[in-house]
């Protein structure tokens, strides 16, 4: 019966009409939990000293360690991050850019970092339209050296060390040293996209495949891989700082590969950068503050999601309810376009960012959702309410937490490998806008539209929890199913991530031309586990309903109970990840 029900269901989906038999509703979820959890992989971690979580456990326990041995939640973010970019080289790595949200224990304050990196100050957006048409496109191209900008993770790095470390750097460096020279066996998850990378970028310039490879296949799940050539960059930079990497060999490496290779990034490009130390900005969701970084990333996206659905009774309506996910899908598509319009670099342009995050404002977006899902949906006017990625999460006994993100954009980034040098670069610029009348408009020494996003939630003025979910723009989506489904739906902080997820497709992008806009519903894809009574009902509301493999992102979180002083950690079933305490 169960292969016949298969045969049908597979003939079905090849039609075009989508059926969800009932072999699937416990896909994801855990009914048999005695805990009655049920949509939790496994309990949460609980520790009274300290939590790392990320997407690799070795990765993990190097920040553990670093606790352990005197370190702060600083310093073990550093060398976890350190170690996932050469564990975890199909999502990050420091030829990538980097965000965080600290809360600072002792001066009782969140602090906001963009580490994000600009776009080559000699490349001009004649000269990118002349290159763009010898590549017969009007688009920035995802791979090779005209997405490549300024590389801002290090000096990340060394302004949070220098604001809040305690540990020296070449001890925070040295695990992920060590691990580079003597190897680390490739996890599942990360062996599979490692895969599916090979082929695009081993034909792009530079040593992608002598340096990502194995006699030129990617390393399989549970293989040592070894990258001694980025042990030997970050040896540089642990003896020489942030000096090591953006001035001396490193960059005249890179500046001198770059002008041989048609590249554009330059020794002044590198010694200029600076990261910038930044206001996080927040909203009240029903008593609770939830804190995102302000464009060039869309992080704000987030808040202005919760904003429309605070009005709406989640609880009421129920978890993956028509209902509840009719709203939330609608609440995201206004949002998008407005992120589409005007997030951009604020040195650049003048981003309405008070209007955009304004509660008034969403209440008068709010009117346009109706009872269907609209086809339609244009950016909103928040000027008159003026007034492929990693993510970690480490906390220490001092009460310190550290939310940050970092990544190289679209998987392993441009494919573009420095002889000698170890690491990727980012291709981070394939997200400016080609329009000369958008506000993301590609200029020299711009910071593109930013997908990475970390989050942090305070109650009562007092740390709760600090979050985040990666993968493209699926993170805002994301931040927000967190949130709904600890504070509408009573989830522990473990089921908060591992419970099922949608996402929402077809908004109109950064990239896009100036005044495009969403005509026509867009796609609402969902996980296996949603009842078909649920797909139906969104169906006959005009929503475009599909399945996704892999689009939902990846969640770690630890939160603080101010209670019984201990910290929950969680990892999401859907990566290789791992929480820990001690």
């Amino acid at each position: 019966m169960n292969i016949k029900l298969n045969k049908l269901s597979t003939k079905l989906c090849k039609a075009g009409i989508i059926i969800i038999s009932t072999l699937t509703l416990q896909a994801h979820a855990n009914a048999d939990r005695v805990t009655g959890k049920t949509h939790a992989s496994r309990s949460e971690v609980i520790a009274a000293n300290g939590m790392v979580a990320t997407s690799q456990p070795l990765a993990t326990q190097i920040g553990l360690q670093v606790l352990k041995d005197g370190g702060n939640a600083i310093d073990a973010a550093i060398a976890a991050n350190a170690a996932l970019g050469l564990m975890e080289p199909t999502g990050n790595g420091i030829g990538g850019d980097l965000y965080a949200i600290i809360w600072h224990a002792k001066s009782q304050k969140l602090y906001g970092l963009n580490a994000s990196g600009r776009s080559p100050q000699s490349l001009t957006l004649e000269k990118l339209k002349a290159e763009l048409a010898t590549l017969q496109r009007d688009d920035i191209p995802p791979y090779g050296m005209l997405p490549i900008s300024v590389p801002g993770t290090v000096d990340g790095w060394f302004e949070m060390h220098d604001k809040f470390g305690k540990m020296p750097m070449k001890n925070i460096l040295k695990p992920a040293i060590d691990y580079a020279i003597n190897g680390f066996p490739v996890s599942e998850l990360i062996a599979y996209y490692w895969e599916r990378s090979v082929p695009k970028l081993s034909v792009q310039p530079g040593s992608f495949k002598t340096t990502f490879t194995i006699n030129g296949n990617a390393p399989r799940k549970g293989q040592l891989f070894k990258n001694p050539e980025l042990a030997n960059t970050l040896s540089i930079i642990a003896d020489k700082g942030r000096a090591g990497f953006y001035q001396g060999e490193v960059a005249n490496k890179i500046d001198a590969f770059m002008k041989a290779n048609g590249g554009y990034i330059s020794r002044e490009d590198l010694s200029s950068h600076r990261s910038t130390w930044v206001e996080p900005v927040s909203t009240n969701y029903r008593g609770y503050d939830v804190f995102e970084l302000p464009p060039n990333g869309q992080g704000i996206a987030a808040l202005q999601m919760l904003n429309i659905l605070e009005a709406y009774n989640l609880s009421e309506m129920g978890f993956l309810s028509e209902n509840a996910l009719h709203v939330m899908t609608e609440a995201k598509k206004l949002a998008f376009e407005d992120r589409a319009k005007f997030y951009a670099d604020p040195d650049f342009f003048d981003v309405p960012l008070e209007g955009l995050i304004d509660k008034k404002y969403a209440m008068e977006r709010k009117k346009l959702i109706g009872e269907r899902a609209a086809k339609r949906v244009d950016a909103g006017n928040p000027a008159l309410y003026q007034g492929d990625t990693i993510y970690l999460t480490t906390a220490d006994k001092d009460g310190n937490m550290v939310s940050l993100i970092q990544s190289n954009y679209r998987g392993m980034g441009s494919g573009v490998v420095v002889p000698g040098l170890g690491f990727v670069f980012q291709d981070r610029g394939q997200l400016f806008s080609m329009d000369e009348s958008h506000a993301n408009v590609y200029q020299p020494n711009k910071r593109p539209f930013h997908t990475i996003i970390p989050a942090f939630v305070m109650k009562d003025n007092k740390p709760f929890i600090s979050f985040g979910l990666m993968g493209g723009a699926m993170q805002p989506q994301g931040h927000v199913q967190i949130v709904t489904n600890i504070i509408d739906f009573g989830m522990n902080l473990q089921e908060a991530g591992d419970a099922t997820r949608w996402q929402h497709y077809g908004s109109t992008e950064p990239t896009e031309a100036h005044g495009k806009t969403l005509i026509d519903s867009g796609q609402l894809v969902i996980e296996s586990d949603i009842p078909y009574q649920t797909v139906r009902g969104l169906l006959q509301r005009g929503h475009k309903v599909g399945f996704d493999m892999g689009g939902y992102g990846g969640y770690q979180a630890i939160m603080w109970d101010d209670k019984e002083k201990v910290y929950y950690g969680a990892s999401e079933s859907r990566k290789d990840g791992q929480a820990a305490g001690y």
